[in-house]
């Protein structure tokens, strides 16, 4: 019974990382646009969604901690988004969408540097908006 209990757990936790994967529409308002300057707090590049966190303060100067979804480790890096382009401290604008349960999490769609580069850094082929963001899309 206890192997059968231990298996169960395994093919439980083993899925987890399926069920994080969504459709853009799932969790973000396409009528909700947002436009985020901050510097970066943290990053996750884990799959299946990497995580940009970032202090954004407001015009009434109330901090706001955010966090911003892009695509895969792997699809961020070949477009020039690195552990070394995101570093800790660097302070970046983020255009997106902000989630539909209205709290501090966005899916990003370009990320502007301090020099001026503005890259994609959303997820292609998940339901987001045309906005011409993607490089991918038909346009």
């Amino acid at each position: 019974m206890k192997r059968l209990i231990a298996a169960a757990g395994l093919v439980l936790a083993a899925g987890a990382p399926l069920l994080a994967h969504h459709a853009f529409s799932a969790e973000f308002n396409p009528n909700a646009p947002v436009k985020l300057q901050g510097p970066i707090t943290k990053v996750e590049l884990i799959n299946p969604h990497a995580w940009i966190h970032m202090k954004v303060t407001k015009p009434d100067g109330k901090v706001e901690e955010w966090a911003v979804e892009g695509g895969t480790p792997n699809t961020l890096q070949r477009r020039g988004i690195t552990r070394d382009t995101v570093a800790v401290g660097t302070v970046i604008i983020v255009s997106g969408y902000q989630a539909k349960d209205g709290t501090l999490r966005a899916n990003g769609r370009n990320i502007t540097f301090p020099d001026g580069r503005t890259l994609f850094m959303g997820s292609s082929g998940t339901g987001a908006p045309k906005d011409g963001a993607d490089p991918t899309e038909n346009k």
